[in-house]
């Protein structure tokens, strides 16, 4: 069973659900370690202080916070407690809204919510009450000394916590290659539009895989074996100047996996 991140409970109206708070999610991508050329030897890192290169202990870090450049005030752990807008030991559920209300850009990271055994009644009850009413809801956490925006949903009778990026974190996607003037013709559209009928369908995450991970698994367990390891060949790419004759082929191209899917 994982290990509990987080302890504390969601708070919605004068009821009070103990939880406890897991990852929901593990990078999985491959992991490489920097060695030193020649015998192999893990590199470490050592934290040392920029103005005369010294290494530094652990229990000599504090925190600090840069108000002007080079410039610090120094804050204890007690005090970015005590700073912390709200209890840190609470899920404050402030409304409720449509998901589809929500930009997936505001989306930053999943956590299972899992009851205590003294709150599983009322756990049920708000997690029937969510998946009844087709909504999600809007909270306020404090994880390790910063507040987040989250919502909570159900899935598959557990509640999911996904923590948001604040409103002012979102980047305007101002791109000055989008101000230019480009002539569209309704053919091209149309033909846009059959090659995304032609690609709809149910999504099922099971198709997906990470080729890079799988391939990098394979060369890895081909060196350990001692054999060569041979690079595959790239794709030919195929220069099509005409944008709709793009779109035609493509079209054409995915009826028959369109096809041969519904068979």
């Amino acid at each position: 069973m994982p290990r509990s991140i987080w302890k504390g409970a969601i708070s919605f109206g004068l009821v009070s659900i103990p939880v406890s708070m897991y990852t929901a999610t593990e990078n999985r991508s491959p992991s490489f370690k920097q060695l030193r050329k020649g015998d192999n030897v893990p590199i470490r890192y050592k934290r040392v202080a920029e103005s005369d290169g010294q290494e530094v202990a652990w229990e000599d870090i504090v925190k600090g916070y840069e108000f002007e450049k080079g410039r610090y005030v120094v804050f204890t752990d007690e005090e970015l407690e005590a700073a912390s807008p709200g209890s840190s030991k609470l899920v404050d559920i402030v409304q409720f809204v449509d998901a589809s209300e929500i930009d997936p850009i505001m989306y930053q990271k999943s956590y299972y919510l899992a009851p205590d055994k003294t709150g599983l009644k009322a756990y049920r009850i708000f997690e029937r009450a969510l998946e009844e009413k087709g909504v999600v809801a809007i909270a306020k956490v404090t994880i390790r000394e910063k507040q987040h925006l989250a919502t909570l949903r159900p899935k598959d009778g557990v509640l999911v916590m996904e923590t948001m990026h604040w409103p002012d974190e979102i980047r305007a996607a101002e791109f000055e290659e989008l101000e230019g003037d480009v002539e569209i013709r309704d053919e091209e559209v149309k033909m846009a539009e059959a090659l995304i009928e032609n690609l709809t369908r149910p999504f099922d995450p099971s198709e997906f895989v990470d080729t890079t991970r799988e391939a990098i698994e394979a060369a890895a367990a081909a060196k350990v074996a001692g054999e060569e390891i041979v690079a595959p060949e790239a794709p030919k790419t195929t220069k099509v100047v005409d944008l709709l004759d793009a779109l035609k082929a493509s079209v054409e191209a995915t009826k028959s996996q369109k096809s041969q899917k519904s068979a």
